[in-house]
């Protein structure tokens, strides 16, 4: 969407990318690493590595390809942590209301 909406090919090339999409990516990371808390931390990866299928369909598979990737795991370490928060928030707030 954030690649459509700027007419860029890389989503974490836009404009709007570190105002918006990524703290709304944090946020879907929270909000899926509270409904299933088992792994929560798999939620954030997933949600930001997602991003690398989408750019090859828009871009197309070329060299830089590679450093997409990388970058995509670095913005995965911080949505994985802000899963594992909340899933570990959900299971301690469980655990206090039995």
């Amino acid at each position: 969407m954030v690649s459509a909406a700027s007419g860029g090919v890389e989503p974490w090339d836009a404009p709007v990318f570190w105002t918006m999409a990524f703290p709304g990516a944090l946020a879907l990371s929270a909000a899926l690493g509270a409904i299933a808390p088992s792994r929560a931390w798999l939620w954030g990866a997933i949600v930001m590595l997602a991003q690398v299928p989408v750019v090859v369909s828009v871009a197309g598979a070329s060299a830089l390809m590679i450093a997409g990737l990388l970058y995509a795991s670095v913005l995965a370490v911080p949505a994985a942590l802000v899963a594992w928060g909340s899933g570990a928030l959900r299971q301690r707030l469980a655990r206090h209301a039995r």
